[in-house]
């Protein structure tokens, strides 16, 4: 099946230039399509796997930067020392 896509012409040309140099130009189409396969069967795994284990699939979880300055290492030794409330 033939498509068209609008990509960053940026991303397009860094694409090719990495993915070109690995397994020729010619094979760029097959990168991309192995791209989406890896995407879509992660998904479906997720999805059989909910369904078979009767729970809801996995959230997807996206970083956010904290509201306030945040020392991670130091909230755990305080809760491992039962400072922490």
């Amino acid at each position: 099946m033939k498509t068209s896509l609008l990509i960053n012409r940026e991303l397009w040309e860094e694409f090719k230039l990495k993915v070109g140099s690995r397994v020729g130009l010619r094979a760029l189409s097959r990168a991309v399509e192995e791209l989406l396969e890896e995407g879509v069967a992660e998904r479906v795994v997720a999805e059989e796997l909910s369904k078979m284990l009767k729970v809801p699939a996995p959230l997807e979880v996206k970083p956010v930067k904290p509201r306030i300055p945040t020392d991670a290492g130091r909230a755990v030794k305080e809760l491992r020392r039962g400072e922490g409330g």
